[in-house]
């Protein structure tokens, strides 16, 4: 039987890797962006991506574009696969298998 996952049932983090989960497997998205999709504070986000980022269940990439740094978030192979879990924990729990 599937396992819920700690770090990505907390509602913030269960929320942003749902959003990459839904990418295409290698597409990344800015900071901002994510940040607006989810309404939340620089801060918040930034937190809850380290953990995630700890975890090793994001990256960050950080560049700079027209001399503005920016920053661009990318589910990995390990995030995609402890998310798919916890959906399938989710599902169990529910009785939908």
């Amino acid at each position: 039987m599937a396992l819920l996952n700690e770090i990505i049932h907390q509602p913030v983090r269960l929320q942003v890797v749902s959003a990459l989960a839904a990418l295409q497997q290698d597409a990344k998205v800015d900071f901002t962006y994510l940040k607006n999709l989810l309404k939340l504070t620089d801060g918040n986000l930034g937190a809850h991506l380290m953990k995630l980022e700890e975890a090793g269940y994001v990256t960050q990439d950080k560049t700079f574009v027209d001399r503005k740094p920016r920053t661009y978030v990318h589910l990995t192979p390990s995030g995609r696969a402890a998310f798919e879990e916890h959906v399938a924990a989710l599902r169990a729990i529910l009785g939908g298998q």
